[in-house]
């Protein structure tokens, strides 16, 4: 008796740790739920999934359009390129259906620097150039570097959660689409949060993490730290 007590509390705490860990977005309620994005309004924030949303009686198409992602972007900057995404904060129509997109441009040697999206695995396709891209695995992994270089019509998977990075390698632009299964995926620039935080992060916490001078630490929190997402 004591041996199935034993094995049914066993298969309750599974099921419960399964249903915690989930890493997807909450599935939806309804076919739809625009976010609303004016929460004041109290006739129109009837449901409630994920964020406010508005009645689906008063839902219409340009909830569900985006456009303009046919433009190139400036890459005018230190890192050389240019995230341009699509997710829930300004496609509202995108609330609770567990996907987003980004549209990266990159100027030769451009770099999108190593950072990570905490809510997302990410699909990356190749429209135009050459990307060395690469993600490295978790410390129980041994921290494997996986890299590949990517032409026009290739396609390369960042797994969620994992740093992963892309560097122009041609001598012309390059342009990628990224699909992400998140609404809201988030990024964590590695460089820029560690070393750019506010407020900073104490220079004796990063000297030992990293095994480098006080000074060392001190000249790059100093450092403007480019956000190209």
């Amino acid at each position: 008796m004591k041996g199935v007590y034993f094995l049914i509390s066993t298969l309750a705490i599974l099921a419960s740790a399964t249903f915690l860990v989930s890493a997807s977005d909450p599935g939806s309620l309804q076919d739809f739920c625009v976010a609303l994005n004016d929460t004041k309004s109290a006739v129109e924030a009837v449901f409630v999934n994920g964020k406010f949303c508005k009645d689906p009686k008063l839902a219409n198409a340009n909830d569900f359009f985006f456009s303009g992602l046919q433009n190139p972007r400036n890459t005018q900057n230190p890192l050389g390129s240019n995230v341009t995404a699509v997710n829930v904060d300004n496609l509202l129509g995108l609330n609770t259906l567990g996907i987003s997109l980004a549209r990266i441009d990159f100027a030769p040697n451009g770099l999108n620097p190593p950072h990570t999206h905490p809510r997302a695995t990410e699909i990356l396709v190749v429209l135009e150039g050459s990307l060395y891209v690469g993600f490295v695995t978790s410390n129980g992994d041994g921290n494997r570097l996986f890299t590949k270089v990517l032409n026009k019509g290739d396609v390369f998977v960042f797994p969620i959660g994992l740093i992963h990075f892309q560097l122009n390698v041609g001598h012309v632009n390059a342009v990628a689409f990224a699909g992400l299964s998140s609404q809201n995926p988030g990024v964590i620039t590695i460089a820029k949060a560690v070393f750019g935080s506010q407020p900073p992060i104490n220079s004796d916490v990063l000297a030992k993490a990293f095994q480098v001078d006080d000074n060392v630490v001190d000249n790059l929190q100093k450092q403007f730290w480019y956000d190209n997402n």
